[in-house]
């Protein structure tokens, strides 16, 4: 299995296992990751997912981008119809995605990262989009979502200079990183940042995700409209008699994301 997909309570969990290729993305990688979306999206149990690398015999590595070897003959096989690069850029999401990042997370791996909700990295993660260097572009989103996570000339160096040494702690201090560890707690830190969010209410989760990706960057009456749709949609559901009920009885409330 090139990926690994687990269901932890109202988590699921996608491993890139692709040691002997550095976590590279093949066509067998990025069906993999569509399926296992595809898995959270059906789900009614699952409320967030998690995307991370297997370790490799060289130590912690998210992903290093596309198989080159398989670009070479293939460029298109890494990418499917509904995700786009490894069946995830461009994938049309309802449930929060963290991307869990131990080491190494370059090229195509950054982009996936890019393209998560939240991201927790080791101080040992690194950064960077070197297709300039392979007379390529980075075509999987990296080259105006980066620009959206860092300052603009931040992002500007990274893209024309190719640098593959992007350090977490800097992305962090930028606020790229939501949360920084130690090597090899990546997983389990993304793990806890998860369960923060699943204590909550899931239709909730998803309708705040929702408008915050809608609304930022729009003129304000379009951020108005969108959360007033979005708190009418709350009042008609179970959870919303739930979450008061809760209060008033003082106990932690019982969601059902009905």
């Amino acid at each position: 299995m090139t990926v690994d997909y687990e269901k932890l309570g109202n988590v699921g969990i996608i491993t890139i296992n692709r040691p002997e290729a550095r976590n590279a993305v093949s066509s067998a990688v990025a069906q993999g990751i569509e399926s296992a979306i595809d898995q959270i999206e059906a789900d009614d149990e699952v409320w967030v997912g998690i995307l991370t690398g297997a370790k490799t015999e060289k130590g912690y590595i998210f992903c290093a981008g596309a198989d080159l070897k398989q670009m070479a003959t293939d460029p298109g096989g890494m990418s499917t119809a509904k995700g786009g690069f490894g069946g995830f850029v461009q994938r049309e999401r309802t449930k929060p995605i963290i991307a869990a990042v131990d080491g190494p997370a370059l090229a195509g791996g950054t982009e996936l990262v890019l393209a998560a909700d939240l991201v927790v990295a080791s101080k040992t993660a690194v950064f960077g989009v070197p297709e300039v260097k392979r007379n390529l572009v980075a075509a999987a989103g990296g080259l105006f979502r980066l620009p959206r996570k860092l300052p603009r000339n931040i992002a500007m160096e990274l893209v024309l200079t190719g640098r593959l040494d992007f350090p977490a702690e800097r992305a962090y201090e930028f606020g790229w990183v939501n949360r920084l560890c130690e090597e090899g707690e990546a997983l389990e830190t993304a793990k806890a940042l998860a369960a923060e969010i699943t204590a909550n209410a899931p239709l909730a989760v998803r309708e705040s995700r929702k408008i915050v990706l809608e609304a930022t960057d729009q003129p304000d009456d379009i951020g108005w409209k969108l959360s007033g749709d979005g708190i009418v949609k709350m009042f008609g559901t179970e959870d919303f008699a739930e979450g008061l009920n809760a209060f008033i009885e003082k106990r932690p409330p019982e969601w059902k994301g009905r």
